[in-house]
């Protein structure tokens, strides 16, 4: 059973269609992204499940059934920063918090265990790094040991090192069975974090997935154009043979070398034997996939939703 089910989710702000006609399952035990350009409606589809911004039209469902009490204590949310106390140290702050969610508090040094906290627990909050106060928030999401996580724009701000620590944080907790729903625009992080993820540009969900499938799949559902660099002592000879070649659907000279797109049906064998048997012996022959970076522009154009 799905861990989320979202039918036909809509949300009006006036005129303006925030979330249009949504539809998507998270599966369980998954880390799942919601991935947009800025203001493509991922905030406001989050504020929604967790029953915070009312929906216009449309469902969702957590495990089945709607939000229920019970079920609401197995969901750890980080929407915003938390208000922590700059000069109380972490360990109280996530005192706080129990109290404040009326569980978990027992949780405390486990917690701060999970996060690499434990160490620094007795150290004010304002003495934390970015990434340290980044974890502790995410440490007062697990307090009460939630099945399910869910993180809007969770490195956002981030230097390069704070990035990295809660990208391997997440990696973990889904590791330890939780579920993790992610909503974010830096396409690095989701394709370095995520096992799914669904593309939304300005409230329309574009494609839904594993990352996988979204990467090998191009936008009418064929199979994906993968991308070969190719070169020979005779770049001018090899481009003229590659132009023979059924099947390219582009061929483009580039710095020592020529670049084709073909579908990935083309496999890398067959055009060295091609260009072998028309007396051209490559130098390099190098396939690239595409990355998540990639096919989220071919889905969403370049320009931004603001």
């Amino acid at each position: 059973m799905a861990v989320l089910s979202i039918e036909n989710l809509t949300k009006n702000y006036g005129p303006v269609k925030a979330l249009n006609n949504v539809s998507f399952a998270v599966p369980p035990k998954t880390v799942f992204g919601i991935l947009g350009p800025n203001g493509s409606g991922k905030t406001t589809l989050l504020g929604i499940v967790m029953d915070i911004l009312k929906v216009s039209s449309g469902s969702y469902k957590w495990a089945g059934d709607d939000i229920p009490n019970e079920l609401r204590r197995k969901i750890g949310t980080l929407l915003e920063t938390p208000n922590f106390y700059h000069y109380l140290s972490g360990e109280n702050n996530l005192k706080i918090a129990a109290r404040i969610k009326g569980r978990g508090e027992a949780d405390i040094p486990k917690v701060l265990e999970m996060v690499n906290l434990y160490e620094r627990r007795k150290s004010k909050f304002n003495t934390y790094s970015l990434g340290m106060k980044q974890r502790l928030a995410i440490a007062s999401t697990l307090l009460g040991d939630p099945e399910i996580l869910v993180f809007d724009e969770p490195t956002n701000g981030l230097d390069p090192a704070g990035i990295a620590e809660i990208r391997e944080l997440i990696k973990d907790l889904n590791r330890q069975g939780k579920t993790i729903i992610m909503a974010s625009h830096i396409l690095d992080e989701v394709e370095k974090v995520c096992t799914h993820v669904a593309i939304i540009q300005k409230g329309v969900l574009k494609t839904v997935g594993s990352v996988a499938e979204v990467l090998n799949t191009s936008g009418t559902g064929n199979m994906a154009s993968i991308l070969v660099e190719l070169s020979a002592a005779d770049n001018a000879q090899l481009k003229n043979v590659l132009q023979q070649m059924p099947g390219l659907e582009s061929i483009a000279v580039v710095d020592n070398g020529i670049e084709i797109v073909c579908p990935e049906s083309i496999t890398a064998e067959q055009v060295n034997k091609f260009c072998f048997d028309r007396g051209i012996v490559l130098g390099k022959l190098n396939v690239k996939r595409k990355s998540l970076e990639t096919r989220f522009l071919e889905i969403t154009g370049k320009q931004s939703d603001r």
